[in-house]
Formats: C-alpha cells, sequence, structure tokens
C-alpha cells in the first residue's frame, strides 16, 4: 500500500562536465544580463544563430577576472545538458535562455574554483579514492586499477580527466559548505521553538499504524460539479464512520463503502512507521489522534482521504550503543615517514606486551595533543564520532584489552576500550535533526546570497 500525498515537484537544469558529474543550475541565479542599454537583436534571438558544434570556431565567451572560458567549453556543457535532460526525458532545445544558464553555471563554477585556488582548498585523498571505488564498483570493477585500464583503453587520459573532476566537485561542494555554514546562524533558542512547533512532532521515535483510505473523485477536481464533491464528501464520512468501530474489520468497512461509489477505493492498513518518514501535512495529523481516532475527512485535488490511527508504539528513548576509549596516535607527517612512525608504534606495542602501562605510554609517547595529557582518554564515544578504520577496531576490541597497530588517516594507533554502555541521546538526537531541519530550510537562500555576492564582487565581461 501506499501513502497518498500532494508533493510539489520542482525541475532544475543540470549541467555536467562530464557523464558523471552534474552542476545544479538555479533559474534565478542563471541569467546572464548584457551591458545597460543593450538589447539581444532578432537575430539572436534566432535559435539558428546559438553556438553549436557546428557553426563553433574556439575563441573566448566570457572573461572571468583574469580566467577565460572558452567557447568549446560552453558547445560542450550544453551539449553535456542537453543529453542529461534527454536521459531524464526532457527535451532542452538550444535556446538562448539554455546557452545564457549555462555559460552562468560556468562563470560561477570559474569563481568558485578560482577561490579554493586562493585559500588553498584540497578533498581528502580518501574521499576521492572512495567515489572512484563506487563508480568502479558500478561499473563491475574491482579495483581503481581495472577503472583506470579500462577508462584509458577506450581513451588516453579518462582517468586522470575523472579523478580531476571529482576533486574540483569535491573542492566546490567544500567550500559551498564551509560559505553556508558561516552564514547560517542557528541559536539554541532556535531549536527550542522548533522543537515547541508541531513540525517537530515528526522527530519522535514513536511508531505509528495507520488506516490511510483515499475517495478518488470521478473526474478531474477542476471539471466535478458540485453534486459530485458533495457525493465524495458523503461517501468518506460514510467510511470514517465504520472506522470509529473499535476492532473493525478494515477490508470489511472498505467493501461496504465502496458499494455505493464506482470509483474504487484506494489505500487500507498502512502498518507501523515513524512519523518522520510521512509527508508533513499527513504526519501531522496522524501525530495529533489517540490510538483508534479517526481524521475528519481530509479534502485534497487527488480525492478526500480517511486517517485512522489503529495503534502506536511509544519510543521516547534512543539507545546507541558507546565505548569509553584510551588510544595512542603517532602521526604521519611531513617530519615523520609512514615507516619510521610504524616502527615507532609496534615498540610501543611491545611495551605494552610486556606489561608497560598504556596510560603512562600514551601520555609520554601519543602525538595526539588533545588526549596524550589525560592518558590517551577520548572518554565515551559513540561509532559515528570516530573515522572508519578506528570505528571497525574499537568495535571489536574487547572491553578491558587494546587493539595491535592499525592505521588511519592521521596516522598509526593502539586504542585500548575501558568499557561500554547503551546512552540514551533522545534529547541530543532531537535538537540536532532540529538544527538539521532548519539549516535546510536556511541554506539554499544563504547559497544563493553567497553566490550573488561571488559574482557581483568579480569582473565579468560576455564576449560575442
Amino acid at each position: 500500500m501506499r501513502v497518498f500525498s500532494l508533493r510539489q515537484t520542482s525541475r532544475a537544469v543540470l549541467l555536467s562536465m562530464s557523464a558523471s558529474l552534474a552542476l545544479t543550475l538555479s533559474a534565478h541565479a542563471a541569467t546572464v544580463k548584457p551591458p545597460v542599454g543593450q538589447t539581444a537583436s532578432p537575430a539572436e534571438q534566432n535559435s539558428s544563430n546559438r553556438l553549436t558544434p557546428g557553426n563553433s570556431t574556439d575563441g573566448i565567451i566570457a572573461l572571468v577576472n583574469e580566467n577565460a572560458i572558452l567557447k568549446s567549453e560552453l558547445v560542450d556543457a550544453i551539449v553535456q545538458t542537453q543529453a542529461r535532460a534527454q536521459a531524464a526525458g526532457e527535451n532542452l532545445p538550444n535556446s538562448a535562455q539554455l546557452q545564457s544558464d549555462v555559460l552562468n553555471a560556468l562563470i560561477l563554477r570559474e569563481l568558485q574554483l578560482s577561490m579554493i585556488k586562493r585559500v588553498g582548498l584540497n578533498p581528502d585523498e580518501a574521499v576521492i579514492n572512495q567515489r572512484l571505488g563506487q563508480i568502479a564498483q558500478s561499473e563491475g570493477l574491482n579495483s581503481l586499477s581495472e577503472l583506470q585500464q579500462s577508462l584509458d583503453s577506450a581513451r588516453p587520459g579518462s582517468y586522470a580527466a575523472l579523478r580531476a573532476q571529482l576533486i574540483e566537485e569535491a573542492s566546490i561542494q567544500a567550500l559551498q559548505q564551509r560559505q553556508i555554514s558561516s552564514r547560517v546562524r542557528i541559536s539554541e533558542q532556535d531549536i527550542d521553538a522548533f522543537l515547541a512547533s508541531p513540525e517537530a512532532k515528526r522527530l519522535n521515535q514513536s511508531e505509528y499504524q495507520t488506516i490511510h483510505v483515499r475517495v478518488p473523485y470521478i473526474d478531474d477536481y477542476s471539471r466535478l460539479s458540485e453534486a459530485q464533491r458533495k457525493e465524495a464528501l458523503k461517501v468518506a464520512e460514510d467510511l470514517r464512520t465504520r472506522l470509529l468501530a473499535p476492532n473493525v474489520n478494515v477490508a470489511e468497512a472498505v467493501a461496504a463503502t465502496q458499494s455505493s461509489y464506482p470509483i474504487p477505493l484506494q489505500g487500507g492498513d498502512m502498518g507501523f512507521h515513524k512519523a518522520a518518514s510521512l509527508p508533513t501535512e499527513l504526519s501531522t495529523e496522524i501525530t495529533k489522534l489517540e490510538v483508534g481516532a479517526v481524521s475528519a475527512p481530509l479534502v485534497t485535488p487527488e480525492g478526500i482521504d480517511i486517517i485512522k490511527l489503529a495503534d502506536k508504539k511509544e519510543s521516547d528513548k534512543m539507545l546507541i550503543p558507546q565505548w569509553h576509549t584510551r588510544h595512542i596516535l603517532v602521526k604521519v607527517d611531513e617530519l615523520q615517514t609512514d615507516a619510521l612512525a610504524e616502527q615507532k608504534i609496534n615498540d610501543l606495542y611491545s611495551q605494552l606486551r610486556n606489561g608497560a602501562d598504556f596510560a603512562a605510554l600514551a601520555s609520554t609517547y601519543s602525538d595526539d595533543p588533545g588526549s596524550a595529557g589525560r592518558g590517551g582518554d577520548l572518554d565515551w564515544v559513540s561509532a559515528e564520532d570516530m573515522v572508519g578504520p578506528f570505528d571497525a577496531v574499537m568495535k571489536n576490541t574487547t572491553v578491558g584489552d587494546y587493539s595491535a597497530p592499525f592505521k588511519t588517516q592521521f596516522g598509526w594507533h593502539i586504542l585500548k576500550v575501558e568499557g561500554k554502555r547503551e546512552q540514551d541521546v533522545s534529547t541530543q538526537y532531537r535538537r540536532n535533526m532540529a538544527r538539521q531541519a532548519l539549516y535546510q530550510r536556511l541554506a539554499p537562500q544563504a547559497k544563493e546570497d553567497w553566490l550573488q555576492e561571488l559574482r557581483a564582487g568579480a569582473y565579468i565581461q560576455i564576449l560575442g
């Protein structure tokens, strides 16, 4: 069974610099305006005069500060955009608006890449390798070397180009995250207000068993007569009355109501689900109901909905495992090679096996300034707090024991698990989810404002 809801769909144009990468173009921010006093001529409005692979000769189409965007880059980007749209079932003619949108996306990309170079922002190599690994897996390949051989055999240099573009994309995402985070301010008072709102009910962990039935209209809502609308409402009210009965047989109630209506009723027992998994308008109705209660008929353009809360599983606590952990870190950096760091960690491991005190060794030799002074104590940590290799070793280490040396992106480690517990994090979870919901609401506008400021502060000249 499916849950019925009204959803607005938004359409976005995707600009891809390769088959695996896409850049979302905002219609609001993607218009390249001609200089003041200059208007497009009739010839410019004619789509036959748009840049195409057939009529483009390479040259500069735009100057962006000290950099240039070539006509060939714009043509390639337009072709890729049209190809992605076609794959999604949409037709994008090579219009003046499309050319303007794509050119503006190239300009914004160039501005962001220039800023990345200025601030020296570099993505994590592990993240890039992970993404390449996902691409390899999706192609049925077992390693990055196989992916490289496959790509370069088809076109020499393709693997290096793909890696470079993944690095660019990751750098842009990191830059945007940094810029947006600095602009979106969410106070504890904002979180308190959100948690007091009806929308926050969707954050609870309780599960709801609902009976959701829709009375569909016999025609498009805009063409319904008053009598037809009243008939659908009457059927919905009849169904609501039947569903109010205790221990009602839902199938029999729907069948009895169906006998007086020519269009099949939709829905039934939807089983258990969390409020957060439902559309907001439905979760708001469900969380207001007591067990056994039935909502008033909910009129939508698609039909009239009836919802009954059949049962509810209270779950006010959210328990997660935590480990009380210590560790010793030997860094790998420009002053200490990987081989030297591995030699040091193995020597410390030998001392532990000979009875040395873990906390004393951590205090003396650990390169982690945050925990060394506490004997390597990291306090209670959750799995999601730690990087993947550390998390995996921590989960597989017996309480009271220490691990063999292992490596992460920070260097070589030995960890010790002092204890394990189940911790109720419901309050913190709800506050984190509220913060995330508020951030998602505010981030798009913050991103648009930043991109507009970035463009306004740049020298941009459109040529040709």
